[in-house]
């Protein structure tokens, strides 16, 4: 049939073999085109930029560090204070700074409830960034 050579004669098997030669002909073309085509697409609109000498800024991240002892007592940056007061600073240190970050260390004796407060205060007063801070010294001794 049409698989076979031309010959007319007994039954003959399919070609096996691909003609690969039209495959290397577009190849090349296709090759040919980018090589042409490449040296353009690095031209670009010729701009004259500004020169300025300007050094990078580091953006330290304001930090509000949160210290919750066994006796439910609130610190903020090793200063006591009450829970009403910690919502205040929460809310104005978001306004004037725009991304601070809560670092709340609680004793392993502290009950969950007071902790969830101090996060929902945080929560609602805007505060995003939130680390737990941790003793791994202290890690094996349970």
């Amino acid at each position: 049939m049409a698989f076979g050579g031309f010959e007319q004669g007994g039954h003959q098997a399919p070609m096996a073999e691909i003609n690969t030669t039209p495959l290397v002909d577009v190849m090349l073309v296709l090759l040919v085109i980018f090589i042409i085509t490449a040296p353009l697409f690095n031209q670009a609109v010729p701009i004259d930029l500004p020169k300025v000498s300007a050094s990078n800024v580091e953006d330290k991240p304001f930090i509000l560090r949160v210290a919750l002892d066994a006796d439910e007592q609130l610190y903020l940056d090793d200063a006591p204070i009450s829970f009403a007061e910690l919502n205040r600073r929460f809310q104005a240190a978001v306004v004037e700074q725009h991304i601070p970050e809560l670092r709340l260390r609680a004793d392993r004796h502290t009950e969950f409830e007071a902790v969830a407060r101090i996060l929902a205060a945080a929560q609602y007063a805007g505060l995003s960034r939130i680390a737990f801070v941790t003793d791994p010294a202290n890690q094996a001794s349970h």
